[in-house]
């Protein structure tokens, strides 16, 4: 069985060639030392996307000779990913594109030169200041996901063990976004170098909320005297720190148990599911698989300068333009379906995307979510067409059998999506003349259906596991008090959830749909195949067209 190392890259090219998977055509260990010795690149996070996109990314400008940099990655979360995904493999990745025809493009990725664990106790954080305090190092990238920007709990206050952590000061961080402040104000002691930090996580402007959350850390700390003013003044400054905004969009699952078939039928044996966290299933792999589509917008905002990765398809543009993708996608054609398949597909036992697909109810679900409700309000960015994004979503990229994605995945932290996915479409309704919120039917169904998923009951009257989600405990402590099968026991149990304007952006009862979200999520739980009956019976005009 062939393996994945920088020996066997060496020493066996040919027979890598002979299983067409394909290998890097640079100078590896030469592009890690110039990588290590001068960075331009860090990325936070480390996990399948970055793997399937960003690392690709990189790859392939080096080999069109645009620069001789890799990137270095940091894991700052309390997993052993960067020890069982990274150094046994000498950081190589095996990148495979799952076509829809059903074929595999298969390719080595070698631009992560380092990767690190920011653990305070190790070698490992010195070096992650050195990193810092080079002058060379030009931006920083996160996917750390919505959740790992949220420093408050429902009520908007900062959480008590965040707090704690940082009111201990600068000395051992633990939270994503310290550990990137403290390294932050290790710039500004060493000649105060300019720096871009790019959040390419899945939320609008999310470029604002990571500078927010980082201004938040170093407000306390300046109030209790751990920095200086000068160090509020230097993140304050867009010409030198700069917090851009950016819209992503590539749909990586977690590793495909086909995938790992079809790569030992070859020969190739470096497929190993890798579960880092013992309380959760394997959710990396030495390899990563994901979908042929991809897109990445960012403002084009660079202070000590970028690569030319608008040579490898990312589009560099203004802030509005950015601001215009953004909401196309994650609040009317991708983002909203996806959620609605995830709240759904739960509820009616399914396992995969693509097979929910299959299912007539829940397309015409989200075409009605799509292409009636959303398209009404979608912004059209210019540089992609809304109509033509959001077909290929609907009849080419959920439907492909080949990406091996579930609701399950997709359900994880979506009280922290539905502000966005679901939450702009309805003020956009409230404030554009000519729309009336009451004319909505399937995102308050949608909302209805989710806090009947809360509940923890599948259609069958089955228990299931829910999805982590960092409000679970706050949002069930009011869901429970509803009995399932009895309608008139919700009362006013759901008016603290469907009031919160943390979750949705607005009080669904302010704008006169409380009730209605109320009055499906009394259907939904009457009773067994509850959901499917009304699922069906408010999609079913829309199957009788087609």
């Amino acid at each position: 069985m062939l393996r994945l190392g920088k020996e066997e890259l060496k020493m066996k090219k040919d027979q890598f060639a002979k299983l067409r998977i394909k290998t890097p055509d640079f100078d590896v260990e030469e592009v890690w030392e110039a990588t290590k010795k001068d960075p331009t690149w860090v990325h936070f996070g480390g996990g399948n996307l970055f793997r399937a996109y960003h690392s690709v990314l990189q790859h392939h400008l080096i080999e069109l000779n645009e620069t001789n940099k890799g990137i270095i990655v940091v894991s700052t979360s309390n997993d052993s990913k960067i020890e069982k995904a990274y150094h046994p493999y000498d950081n190589l990745c095996l990148d495979v594109i799952m076509k829809t025809d059903g074929t595999l493009d298969m390719e080595v990725i070698a631009s992560v030169a380092e990767s690190i664990t920011a653990n305070q106790e190790t070698t490992s954080w010195q070096r992650l200041k050195e990193i810092f305090q080079n002058p060379s190092l030009q931006f920083i990238t996160l996917t750390i996901t919505e959740k790992g920007y949220d420093l408050e709990d429902i009520n908007g206050e900062i959480r008590g063990s965040v707090r704690e952590e940082i009111e201990q000061g600068i000395e051992h961080p633990k939270h994503t976004i310290v550990i990137l402040t403290a390294l932050l104000f290790e710039r500004y002691q060493n000649e105060k170098t300019p720096l871009a930090l790019v959040s390419t996580d899945n939320f609008s402007h999310n470029g604002d909320k990571l500078k927010d959350a980082v201004m938040t850390v170093a407000s306390i700390w300046k109030e209790i005297g751990v920095v200086e003013q000068g160090f509020i003044d230097y993140l304050n400054d867009e010409n030198i720190i700069s917090f851009p905004w950016s819209m992503i969009d590539k749909i990586t699952p977690q590793p495909s148990l086909d995938v790992q078939k079809k790569l030992e039928e070859i020969g190739f044996g470096s497929v190993e599911l890798i579960q880092t966290r013992k309380d959760r299933p394997a959710s990396i792999a030495p390899f990563v698989n994901t979908e042929e589509s991809e897109y990445l917008v960012i403002e084009d905002r660079f202070p000590n300068g970028r690569p030319a990765l608008e040579k490898v398809g990312v589009y560099f543009t203004k802030k509005e333009v950015v601001d215009r993708v953004e909401r196309m996608k994650v609040c009317t054609c991708l983002n909203p379906l996806h959620t609605a398949l995830a709240i759904f597909g739960c509820l009616l036992k399914y396992k995969s995307i693509a097979d929910e697909m299959k299912d007539e109810d829940l397309k015409a679900l989200i075409e009605k979510i799509g292409y009636d409700e959303g398209m009404k309000v979608v912004t059209d960015p210019g540089i992609i067409n809304p109509m033509e994004f959001i077909k290929e979503v609907i009849e080419m990229r959920f439907p492909n059998p080949n990406i091996p994605d579930t609701p399950q995945r997709i359900a994880t932290d979506t009280s922290q999506k539905l502000s966005i996915r679901f939450g702009e479409t309805l003020k956009m309704y409230v404030n554009r003349e000519g729309l009336d919120v009451n004319d909505l039917t399937f995102i308050p169904l949608t909302i209805a259906a989710w806090c009947r998923y809360l509940m923890g009951i599948d259609d069958a009257g089955e228990a299931f596991a829910i999805s982590p989600d960092p409000l679970l405990e706050d949002l069930q402590q009011h869901i429970q008090k509803i009995e399932f099968g009895n309608p008139d026991s919700v009362g006013e149990h759901l008016q603290p959830i469907l009031s919160n304007r943390r979750i949705f952006g607005i009080d669904l009862y302010e704008i006169g749909l409380g009730e209605k979200v109320e009055g499906f999520f009394k259907q939904l739980i009457k009773g067994p195949e509850a959901v499917r009956t009304t699922l069906h019976e408010n999609v079913e005009d829309m199957i009788e067209l087609r």
